[in-house]
């Protein structure tokens, strides 16, 4: 499913009181949501990698207190004095954890305890891994395990993406790019190192305005050749369109592209300069390309900025077309 839904399936969970587990691809969005989720209900977050410890790890290190030996706690489990009393005990990669290491998670997951130790009543339990069948780092899941877990697969999505980087204000030359060749916002290739991945996008898109001499390869490095190739041909073609304030200031006059790379790029480069002022003309330009063009810039424009729904310039838009907006 897509992040939107799996956020919300993952916060009902929570309010629940029931484990969850996120499955995915790399680089799809796992922890991040995690950490969104964290960040907007402001509770505490552990993070506890499982696959860095030993199952004996798990318990502590025994004392004698009174002739009896009792297990002090890891100091990486949720405290409540430390860490607050409601948060995400956070679980990430545990499929990537030896079997024995699974294992001697089941009463922490299940019975919210383990040895000494007893989870806060304020927190959640959440984990996260890649599946099998993604040739990441992924060992069977323990079906007993397994059962003590809601699951949630999660997918990458063009949409969603484009959203979440428009509002991190992520030059437009990447949701451009990736608008004209969707199927590489996540695939795998034969080369396991680099791929292209929401993940490694994002990372790809803090080097847009570095040296051109060196600029293929940094992008390569991040996403694999053949997705940096196809990027920086896309590059070459965003270098070469009409001026965006000529497009602006002039919009019945200045030149409308004709390829489809053109003017994917030019509808996400309109989109990141709207304003409440130009946007009237920056509709008008588009309205001299296909119809699918004018709605991903005016959607791409009013997820940077929502005052823009406020505007005649978009009402009107919204009026003649909404059937294609809804």
């Amino acid at each position: 499913m897509k992040i939107s839904r799996a956020t919300r399936v993952l916060e009902t969970y929570l309010d629940m009181d029931i484990p969850a587990f996120l499955w995915g691809a790399p680089g799809v969005g796992k922890s991040d949501t995690v950490r969104a989720v964290t960040k907007e209900r402001g509770l505490g977050l552990v993070d506890f990698r499982a696959l860095l410890r030993d199952p004996v790890d798990l318990r502590g290190l025994p004392t004698i207190n009174a002739n009896e030996a009792k297990w002090l706690p890891p100091a990486d489990l949720p405290n409540e004095e430390r860490d607050g009393k409601e948060g995400i005990f956070f679980m990430d990669e545990l499929n990537a954890a030896s079997p024995s290491m699974q294992a001697a998670c089941f009463g922490l997951v299940l019975d919210r305890k383990v040895g000494e130790y007893t989870l806060p009543d304020g927190w959640r339990i959440v984990a996260a891994g890649n599946r099998q069948s993604d040739r990441a780092a992924a060992n069977k899941m323990p079906s007993a395990l397994a059962n003590r877990f809601a699951h949630i697969d999660v997918d990458a999505d063009l949409d969603e993406f484009c959203s979440y980087a428009t509002e991190r204000d992520v030059h437009p030359m990447l949701t451009g790019f990736l608008r004209f060749r969707p199927e590489l916002l996540h695939q795998m290739e034969n080369d396991l190192r680099t791929f292209p991945t929401p993940r490694a996008w994002m990372q790809a898109s803090k080097l847009i305005d570095a040296p051109e001499d060196i600029r293929p390869e940094l992008i390569s490095g991040l996403v694999g050749k053949g997705a940096g190739s196809e990027f920086e041909g896309f590059v070459r073609v965003y270098r070469d369109l009409p001026k965006l304030d000529e497009c602006i200031s002039s919009p019945m006059n200045a030149l409308v592209p004709a390829e489809p790379a053109s003017r994917y790029a030019i509808s996400s480069g309109l989109a990141r300069k709207a304003t409440a002022t130009n946007l009237a003309n920056i509709m008008q330009y588009m309205g001299r390309l296909p119809l699918e063009f004018a709605v991903m810039c005016i959607v791409d424009a009013t997820r940077r900025d929502k005052a823009l729904q406020s505007t005649q310039a978009f009402i009107d838009f919204a009026n003649e077309n909404q059937d294609v907006l809804i």
